[in-house]
């Protein structure tokens, strides 16, 4: 459906746009894309079985990092229909019910893995300043009631922006700028009045900027405590402890402050430059999470080792 000349005709139906440029290679891009995909899934579902299946792994830390996992495949599955459609098959147009849908599940997702991981930086620092104690400090009632008070507090976060989004007029333009639906997207689009959109997206956006201070806030403890350990052995053995979930903090936070920046203060850059970082912040995360877990967390690793050894024997 191309864009509409008739401003009175009101759009029901939007155009993604992929790659720019690219448009008769788009086959082929779908091959590192799917691959991608594929990987994703294959890692997450891993971690997963294994948390599962493994007594030894039935621990507050591993309980979190199956709500990382949960997080990870949700972002993935969100894009993935619109994305491989797009690449694949080329189907450009989306239903904008549809649009708004995916519009909530990928910024539900996207603020569900930001408070995991502040919750994951509290557990550290409890497992660091107070390892006596952690057990009876997170015990799993506690761990299911904070999973449901997030998953709970995201929903009715995120909730009103596909109705913000259905209140809007869109008219004569249609055509976003990704290969799937994002809300800052799809509201510039409207040609009626998407301030409210604005102001309610950008508290949105906050929540995952407060997570990130609240993460700054646990290192700066956690790095208070192991300062205050009289062996340096210790002092590394508990930084070592860390390092996965830093890793996957900045996995997260580099792509999608990146992206907001460039969307900020760079609009001269190629759109294709912004499309890329977008693909980025969507893909990078669900593939490189479980990776760095895998090799950093030796309880993990171990497992994954074991039985691919004992399936060769």
């Amino acid at each position: 459906m191309s864009s509409l000349n008739n401003t009175q005709v009101e759009v029901l139906r939007f155009l993604l746009i992929g790659i720019p440029g690219l448009e008769k290679s788009h086959i082929w891009v779908s091959i590192p894309f799917s691959f991608v995909y594929l990987l994703s899934f294959l890692g997450n579902f891993t971690i997963l079985f294994f948390i599962k299946t493994e007594r030894s792994l039935h621990e507050p830390m591993y309980y979190f990092l199956s709500m990382l996992c949960f997080s990870d495949l949700g972002l993935s599955l969100s894009s993935l229909p619109t994305t491989l459609g797009l690449f694949l098959f080329s189907i450009h147009e989306i239903l904008a019910a549809a649009c708004f849908a995916q519009e909530f599940f990928i910024h539900l997702f996207t603020v569900t893995e930001a408070s995991v991981l502040s919750v994951m930086a509290f557990d550290r620092y409890v497992a660091i300043h107070n390892p006596l104690r952690y057990s009876t400090i997170l015990t799993n009632s506690r761990v299911i009631k904070t999973g449901v008070f997030l998953t709970s507090k995201n929903v009715f976060l995120i909730l009103p922006l596909p109705f913000l989004l259905q209140r809007l007029r869109y008219c004569h333009q249609n055509l976003l700028s990704h290969s799937y639906c994002l809300h800052q997207d799809v509201m510039k689009l409207a040609c009626s009045d998407n301030r409210i959109n604005v102001v309610y997206g950008l508290c949105a956006a906050l929540s995952t900027v407060l997570d990130l201070v609240f993460i700054t806030f646990s290192y700066i403890m956690i790095l208070k405590t192991v300062v205050g350990i009289a062996s340096p052995r210790e002092q590394v053995k508990a930084l070592n402890t860390c390092i996965s979930h830093m890793c996957a903090v900045l996995i997260f936070y580099v792509p999608m402050l990146s992206a907001a920046m460039l969307h900020r203060f760079a609009k001269d850059v190629s759109p294709m430059i912004h499309i890329l970082m977008a693909d980025v912040f969507l893909l990078v995360p669900p593939l490189m999470n479980p990776i760095v877990y895998c090799v950093k967390t030796r309880q993990i690793r171990e497992k994954v080792v074991g039985k691919v050894c004992s399936k060769r024997s």
